[in-house]
């Protein structure tokens, strides 16, 4: 009943997407066809995978295909049940938002191709989850790029978002041919193209589980956005229209993780220096990506890097849960696996929130350019504060939902501390620490994004202009900011559902895992029961002023400056000045330009600070290797003369060559 379930869900998304093609070029009918049917495609989703999550048992769906080596082999567990809450929630969320932000292309573009695609990325997704089979995943796991590959090039007249889909189309490939060697060496070992317990031994891929294991860091790694792969993802996550960079950021780069998590669970036990690998990849990641998040002036490139950091952290988590399996650590492993999986689902609701803040921003004003935006917070009061809940969130405060994620990860790694030898000792207290600065320099950058866009004064007529958006786009919203408050008050009861997951990933008893639960959960209880004080009396202190005030008259002026009364917007910190700081302390890691005119004389008619950071990945390691394989390729151009009985002789002398090559 629970695939059934499932697969009609999937089935109704698709008929929504093609009903949408099959619409008017212009009108808002391809719009109302496309969401309504992925909402209730994602809602018909989500009860199986909630019911499986609960303890209902795994279903499995096993039918013939014609395709060599493959088959319709589907299967919901606990780790699969898990990975499509996010993905269906957020989703749904996604297709309501989307109605009124492509609302303003309707007249100039066709939306049904875009609904189309909304709807195949969507089932792929559900698929690449599910799927049990090589071939089937690796149909689902491209149909899942090329979808999303469309959906960012939306607005490809554009050289720039032309550009960006092709270097993430460009990557992703990249990407695959790994998973594609991983397979095919899986496949050869196991003597099975099933991905499903039993049907592919973990003896007979034991020999080969370091390299299987590397193939699946790098594979995956680069769709979830590991440094050094991550070089597509502040390219295409800012040229997406917003509600498909909130599902390619809070979801779609999370189909990486479960590959990974998926992958170890048939590899067998691991080495401790798995763990540790994963570690260095998550602190690199986390640390990194939030210095040249700390770095950008676009806003929502600023928010493609914090996925990169965030995918750190889930990445530090997984590490300590590996080096916890390796060193017998069932603390280690429950709490790593615990708190990795809790921010994957947490990463989902306060990411989406955030991109989709930064689309309302971007529908409101026309502009991503933070040093161009400002007070928005009296313009636009729901994007605010919503996007407020979100910046805390991100930045792990309590008491909202990635402080319970982090804190889970903290009391891993705390373990490892107390329990592994002297030299685990010092790496795992070097990524205790990584962790924390990770979390400041978050807080850090969030407060320049929150600060220089909301408060203070419009710094040009756009941001003047700024207007609230409508209810389509602002329920999304605020469904996403109670979800990080719901979960960051109902934490113990979070950790405790995430119990048969674990179980899976981790290969361990279920009893198990809930007994290990239980301390972590009494110190989120009291965390919680503090929270829940201090909200109370923030309340109290809110009705209180408000008693206080009544039948008062109340204004407003400008604040006191020295006497001056008469401030202007240039005064204001500026995205650049305000990480100035932070940026100019790590600089041989960023290698920021700087442009500086500073003020001189007493009545200075002028003075900038303009700053530049490249991403130093792409800058010296991608780009040149590309430039050196574009003029290799561009010398085999002397190989094209336009005659077909050249190209048949090219055809001729291959087949020979491997006719030969077979003989011998």
């Amino acid at each position: 009943m629970n695939m059934v379930f499932l697969l009609t869900g999937i089935a109704i998304m698709m008929a929504g997407g093609l009903a949408a093609l099959l619409v008017p070029r212009r009108g808002h009918w391809a719009s109302t066809l496309g969401s309504t049917c992925v909402v209730a495609g994602c809602i018909t989703g989500l009860i199986p995978a909630v019911r499986i999550l609960l303890g209902a048992p795994a279903e499995v769906l096993h039918r013939s295909w014609s395709v060599p080596y493959g088959s319709f082999h589907v299967e919901l567990d606990a780790l699969s049940a898990f990975f499509l809450i996010p993905i269906l929630l957020l989703c749904a969320l996604a297709a309501i938002y989307g109605i009124e932000y492509l609302r303003p292309y309707r007249d100039r573009k066709s939306l049904g191709a875009s609904w189309f695609f909304f709807s195949l990325l969507v089932a792929s997704m559900i698929l690449v989850t599910t799927a049990r089979n090589i071939m089937l995943f690796l149909v689902a796991w491209e149909v899942m790029s090329l979808a999303s590959f469309f959906l960012v090039t939306f607005e490809h007249e554009d050289e720039k978002v032309s550009q960006a889909g092709w270097t993430y189309l460009v990557a992703t490939h990249l990407g695959t041919l790994f998973l594609l060697a991983m397979f095919a060496l899986l496949g050869l070992h196991s003597g099975s193209p099933e991905l499903a317990g039993g049907t592919s031994p973990v003896k007979a891929v034991a020999d080969h589980a370091n390299l299987l294991f590397i193939l699946a860091i790098i594979g995956f790694g680069t769709k979830a956005g590991f440094m050094p792969f991550h070089v597509w993802l502040p390219e295409a996550h800012p040229a997406a229209p917003s509600h498909v960079s909130a599902i390619m950021s809070g979801v779609m780069i999370k189909t990486g993780i479960y590959g990974l998590l998926r992958t170890l669970t048939f590899l067998g036990p691991p080495p401790a220096w798995w763990g540790w690998l994963l570690i260095a990849i998550g602190l690199t990641s986390g640390v990194l990506g939030v210095l040249f998040a700390l770095a950008q002036h676009d806003l929502k490139r600023l928010l493609a890097y914090h996925s990169v950091e965030n995918i750190g952290i889930i990445a530090i988590g997984l590490g300590v849960g590996l080096l916890g399996l390796s060193l017998h650590s069932v603390s280690m492993a429950v709490l790593g696996f615990g708190g990795g999986l809790l921010h994957v689902l947490n990463h989902a609701c306060f990411k989406g929130l955030l991109f989709f803040g930064a689309g309302s921003v971007l529908h409101a004003t026309g502009s991503r350019e933070i040093d161009r935006l400002g007070g928005l917070l009296k313009r636009m009061p729901w994007t605010g504060w919503t996007f407020l809940v979100g910046a805390a969130a991100i930045a792990g405060l309590p008491p909202l939902n990635g402080f319970v994620s982090e804190l889970l990860i903290y009391l891993g790694a705390l373990e490892g501390v107390r329990t592994t030898s002297p030299l685990h000792l010092l790496l795992m207290a070097g990524a205790v620490a990584g962790l924390a600065l990770i979390g400041g320099l978050a807080l850090a950058c969030f407060a320049k994004a929150f600060g220089v866009v909301f408060l203070g004064e419009a710094r040009s007529a756009d941001a003047g202009g700024g207007h609230e958006c409508g209810w389509l786009m602002r329920v999304p919203m605020l469904v996403l900011a109670a979800a990080c408050v719901a979960i960051g008050l109902l934490g113990p009861l979070a950790v405790l559902s995430l119990a048969r997951a674990i179980a899976v990933v981790g290969g361990m008893p279920e009893n198990v895992v809930r007994a290990t639960i239980a301390n972590p959960r009494d110190v989120l209880i009291a965390v919680v029961g503090v929270s829940f004080i201090l909200l109370l009396l923030t309340a109290g202190l809110i009705v209180f002023r408000r008693r206080l005030l009544e039948g008062r008259m109340v204004s407003s002026t400008v604040t006191w400056d020295c006497g001056y009364a008469r401030p202007t917007a240039r005064m204001q910190y500026t995205a650049s000045s305000f990480a100035q700081p932070l940026t100019r302390f790590f600089q041989p890691f960023l290698r920021t330009r700087t442009a500086l005119t500073p003020p001189v004389e007493y009545f200075p008619p002028s003075a900038s600070l303009a700053t530049h950071t490249d991403d130093v990945w792409r800058e010296k390691g991608y780009s040149p290797v590309f430039r050196g394989a574009a003029w290799v390729f561009s010398k085999l151009r002397r190989l094209q003369h336009g005659r077909v009985q050249t190209y048949v002789l090219y055809i001729a002398v291959t087949l020979l060559a491997l006719l030969l090559w077979k003989l011998r």
